[in-house]
């Protein structure tokens, strides 16, 4: 196991090492005391020198101009190149590092260059103040080219750290974004599911009490819709919600290509979860009918492929029309659905006369079938208009265009 240890909030590993290297400068002065110009006043400006790398790495900027300064002191006084100068590499090296701006590498550089040419100038010997200055300066370009590649590396591996912290935080939004996009579907599909199924069994268990004495048989017809439709209601609930607890197939996991459209329920291969289509509207007719209603099924045009997501919606769009139809018009009512395949759309019309025995009690207000209904439709660009007809009763009409198009219209309600 690491144990990373700090001291004042820095790593000890790099305060350890700026220790060590302000140490070996210090100790450079102190070795040429006894005989280097400026004696302890040279050696003095070497330790200064050196306290001021400590902080090489938290302030660069300012560690390399007190360096300079010092530096510049030397200068002036004549002293010479002097050993404990290594320094001023150092802190060259330091503020193209780590400054943030490059632009302080930049100016440390111009500084170190007329050092160079002031050095040249002061440096003993036979040897042409010209050509120590080109060997001080290959020096110094060697430090600063070695710094700037150091930094450009370092920036890399932040930016490639960044980069990856970035997507990590990315990739967690987007997973809690598919989990409230499941919950809500999940929450339309229940919706859909108790809403009909109770509406359904509402009507069946009122006309039962009022038929239990006077017709026995309609009274056990109504009580056996009831228990069928209850049980199917179960069903659908088990499925839905064995959805949330079973873990995503394979093919599920294969990537974002493999996502369905916005409101699939269940599209996957395994019969528990299959998806109710269009081919199940005659059964979903059926139910209707042993509820009472008198209701007659069309389809126009030629079908064409549609998204799992898309069938769904048209299933439902039904399904909420019927529902309304039995809860507002009543048991024996007339109500015609058509769905109409018009080439680039879905045409879903749900229609009854108004013309079936009042319910036993006041339908309950308040529902959101409407609402989901616009919500699934607005999903796939469509359009919804549901409103009473002059002629009486009521109509549901739904226009779907397919994946091939791509047009946008608003969703109203007449």
């Amino acid at each position: 196991m690491t144990v990373n240890r700090a001291i004042l909030g820095r790593p000890l590993r790099g305060v350890a090492f700026d220790a060590f290297v302000s140490a070996t400068v210090a100790l450079l002065g102190l070795a040429g005391m006894a005989n280097q110009p400026g004696g302890g006043r040279a050696t003095l400006v070497g330790a200064a020198m050196a306290v001021a790398l400590l902080f090489r790495r938290v302030h660069p900027s300012a560690v390399a101009a007190v360096v300079a300064a010092l530096a510049m002191v030397q200068v002036v006084a004549g002293w010479g190149p002097l050993p404990f100068d290594v320094a001023v590499l150092i802190a060259l090296y330091s503020v193209i590092k780590y400054a943030h701006r490059l632009r302080d590498g930049v100016l440390a550089g111009i500084g170190a260059a007329v050092g160079v040419v002031l050095a040249g100038l002061q440096t003993p010997g036979a040897i042409a103040w010209w050509a120590a200055a080109i060997y001080y300066g290959l020096v110094t370009g060697a430090v600063w080219l070695v710094g700037l590649n150091v930094r450009t590396r370092r920036l890399y591996v932040l930016s490639l750290e960044e980069r990856a912290a970035t997507l990590e935080r990315e990739r967690e939004a987007e997973a809690r974004a598919a989990v409230a996009e499941e919950r809500t579907r999940i929450a339309r599909e229940l919706h859909d599911v108790v809403a009909h199924s109770m509406a359904v069994m509402i009507v069946q268990a009122d006309g039962a009490r009022f038929t239990l004495d006077r017709d026995p048989e309609t009274a056990r017809q109504a009580v056996k819709v009831v228990a069928d439709t209850g049980r199917q209601a179960l069903e659908e609930m088990r499925r839905l919600v064995g959805v949330l607890r079973e873990p995503a197939a394979p093919d599920a996991q294969a990537g974002p290509g493999a996502a369905g459209a916005p409101g699939d329920a269940g599209a996957t291969a395994d019969p528990a979860h299959r998806r109710l289509a269009l081919a199940e509207l005659p059964a979903l007719l059926d139910r209707f009918r042993a509820a009472g209603l008198r209701a007659r099924h069309a389809v126009t045009g030629a079908p064409a492929p549609m998204p799992p997501g898309l069938e769904l919606t048209v299933y439902r769009v039904v399904q909420e029309g019927l529902t309304n139809a039995l809860k507002h018009a009543g048991v024996g009512a007339d109500v015609e659905v058509t769905v109409a395949h018009a080439g680039d759309a879905v045409l879903v019309r749900v229609v009854d006369d108004g013309r079936g025995r009042p319910p036993v009690s006041p339908a309950p207000s308040g529902g959101h079938g409407l609402v989901g209904m616009r919500e699934r439709v607005g999903v796939y660009d469509g359009s919804l208009t549901a409103g009473p007809r002059l002629a009486g009763g009521w109509q549901v009409e739904a226009r779907l265009p397919l994946p091939s198009t791509s047009p946008t219209t608003e969703v109203t309600a007449a």
